[in-house]
Parts: structure tokens; C-alpha cells; sequence
């Protein structure tokens, strides 16, 4: 995978996060049971949240898999946000399914992001984003201070939606 935009491919799968990057970690409940963890992994590693959420998806296979390139968009017209990336690794766990993405040229930021459903010892369901990342563009060099509170709202959007998806389960 060499042309993600950054060296520390993987980097989501470990703690601590490669430093020198904006942290980004956010557990959020989205639902109880098996039933509800099938659903949610389903969900994200189809990249039906995203769509769900309003993002518009390009990806090279129908899910995620390690080398898959998608990309990401975000807004209309002359005002979307695309964000090209490369899944780096994936996870179908008994208790955990997802998957993680790195930034490939053209991404507004450098880094990776996970997003990841987890099955809990009190049957609790939750959703994890973890990403590390840094300016990569112009836009976002600008918006500074503004890029990681648009990031969290992001993931709570992304939280709800997963919810949403997986409330029938």
C-alpha cells in the first residue's frame, strides 16, 4: 500500500497512536446482543453507514478488505469534500468487526481512521472510532481548530446513523 500519504500504516490497530498527529477516539452505545453486533459490522464494513450517514462512497469492492480504495465524499457540487483512502486492515472477530482506512494524495488530511462494533461481556454493542491525523491541504490547514470538532460531530453523526441501522436487531 504505498500511497498512503503517511508511514504508520496500521496505526489505529495500537495504542498509543503515532505521535505527532490530532488524536481522535470516540465509544458511543448502539445497541445490545449478537443480533445487534452481526448488524452493525455488517453495516460498517459494507460501508452502508457511511452512505447512510450522507457520505457518497466509490469503493473498488463491495466491502471492506485490505488494498480496497474508496473514496469518500462529502457535500454537493463545487462544495464536496473528496477524500480518497486505502483500507489497511480489517476485523471479523467474535466480538469485534470492522475495519481501518488510510489517506491516500488528494485527502484533505494524512492519517488513518477505524471505525469498529464491539461486542461487550454485558452484551452491550458499541461503536469506536479511533483515527490519527494531521493537515494535509490547504482547507484544512485553514480551518485549523475547526477540523477536529467537525471530526467528532462526524463520528457522533456516523454513531447515530450506525444506531439507527442497527435498532431493528
Amino acid at each position: 500500500m504505498n500511497d498512503l500519504t503517511y508511514p504508520e500504516e496500521g496505526g489505529t490497530r495500537r495504542t498509543p497512536l503515532p505521535p505527532g498527529y490530532h488524536h481522535l477516539h470516540e465509544e458511543l452505545p448502539i445497541g445490545h446482543g449478537r443480533a445487534a453486533l452481526t448488524a452493525a459490522g455488517e453495516a460498517i464494513i459494507t460501508f452502508r453507514m457511511h452512505r447512510a450517514a450522507g457520505a457518497r462512497i466509490r469503493a473498488d469492492a463491495p466491502r471492506a478488505a485490505p488494498g480496497v480504495r474508496v473514496e469518500v465524499a462529502l457535500g454537493i457540487g463545487p462544495l464536496r469534500l473528496r477524500a480518497p483512502c486505502t483500507v489497511v486492515w480489517t476485523v471479523a472477530e467474535e466480538h469485534r468487526i470492522g475495519f481501518g482506512y488510510g489517506t491516500r494524495p488528494g485527502h484533505p488530511e494524512c492519517g488513518e481512521e477505524a471505525f469498529v462494533a464491539e461486542l461487550r461481556t454485558d452484551g452491550s454493542v458499541w461503536f469506536t472510532v479511533t483515527a490519527f491525523s494531521r493537515p494535509a491541504g490547504t482547507f484544512t490547514r485553514l480551518a485549523g481548530p475547526l477540523v477536529p470538532v467537525f471530526q467528532r460531530r462526524y463520528v457522533r453523526h456516523l454513531g447515530r446513523t450506525l444506531r439507527r441501522l442497527t435498532s431493528h436487531q
